[in-house]
């Protein structure tokens, strides 16, 4: 398994436009690129980090070739709520011990 992590610092305002968008995204990438999803997290008032888990390397390095035409706009949507984006890491996964258990707020 193989896991990416990204940074995003979100321009003022924009909160709810990027995380609608960020989910959207990731549901594509789930369904048309095999990703294995996504856990998004905010760290302070705009900067978020996602953590997302891809069977391979290969995947993750591929992604976005099968992605529909409407992915398009979404990831510019993504891209201009954003002031930067960066990947922080790319990582093997030695260990995974995270529960599939259903998220409540």
């Amino acid at each position: 398994m193989y896991a990416v992590i990204y940074s995003f610092k979100v321009k003022e305002g924009l909160e709810a436009t990027f995380q609608n968008a960020w989910r959207e995204l990731t549901e594509l990438v789930h369904k048309y690129e095999g990703g294995l999803g996504s856990r998004l997290h905010k760290r302070g008032d705009l900067h978020y980090i996602a953590y997302a888990q891809w069977p391979n390397y290969e995947g993750w390095e591929t992604a976005g070739k099968n992605l529909p035409e409407s992915s398009n706009k979404i990831r510019k949507i993504l891209r201009d709520s954003c002031e930067q984006f960066e990947t922080l890491y790319e990582l093997d996964v030695v260990e995974d011990l995270l529960k599939e258990e259903a998220y409540s707020e």
